[in-house]
């Protein structure tokens, strides 16, 4: 009976050691992991979040069709299309925010190379820097690193597609004129490279998003040192 007592004791024992152990082994901080499990469980996280980004926004309808990105008229040429639609001209309004939307789609998978590329070369500090950062950490590397060389990428595709429209010769005049007397941004009075931006920032803050889904469920992201890494954020 005793001997009984004992062995169940000591299962119990045993058990709730392994378990503890468990635990421990689960209850990671950051500063537990080693430089490179960090930057390389982030370098993972971040490609597959750039993408699954340049996937999604690089088809018919990727900015078209989102909210969220979907490129809308410089603000102040809003009054102008509500005019030019007063007038019977909304069809070719719409045209030309479909064709900047278009230009968008078409752009944004030249980016893939140069995004990729980006994560490869990331050192330590931008790793480290990224992962303890806030909600933005992911969108201002990326720009730093890319939106110099992405913007030039994208600027041939972005004017070849918005010059089918007549009206994007004729917004260029008009925002020329209107940038002079301060009423438009330098940068919006050009719609070929106000295009170009917002390309990009919808770009970021897609590759955001998929990065951020990445941390909340790493194991769902199907790899060993996601999940690591970022079970060790939580």
């Amino acid at each position: 009976m005793q001997r009984r007592q004992f062995n169940q004791s000591l299962a119990s024992a045993t058990a709730l050691l392994i378990l503890a152990a468990h635990q421990q082994a689960q209850a990671l901080t950051l500063a537990d992991l080693t430089d490179k499990e960090a930057s390389a469980g982030l370098k993972t996280a971040l490609e597959k979040g750039a993408l699954a980004a340049v996937a999604l926004l690089g088809k018919p309808d990727g900015f078209l069709g989102n909210p969220k990105v979907r490129i809308p008229l410089p603000g102040f040429l809003e009054d102008a299309a509500k005019l030019l639609k007063m007038t019977g001209q909304g069809k070719r309004v719409d045209e030309l925010v479909t064709s900047m939307n278009r230009a968008a789609e078409a752009a944004v998978p030249m980016g893939k190379d140069l995004l990729v590329g980006a994560v490869k070369s990331m050192s330590v500090t931008d790793a480290k820097k990224i992962l303890t950062g806030g909600d933005n950490s992911v969108t201002q590397f990326f720009a730093e690193k890319t939106r110099d060389p992405l913007g030039e990428k994208f600027l041939p595709v972005v004017t070849q597609a918005t010059e089918k429209v007549g009206l994007a010769a004729k917004y260029n005049k008009v925002a020329a004129k209107a940038a002079g007397l301060g009423l438009v941004k330098k940068e919006d009075a050009n719609i070929q490279r106000y295009v170009t931006g917002k390309s990009l920032d919808g770009l970021y803050t897609i590759i955001g998003e998929e990065e951020r889904k990445i941390r909340q469920d790493p194991v769902g992201a199907g790899s060993a040192i996601l999940s690591k890494v970022f079970g060790a954020l939580k």
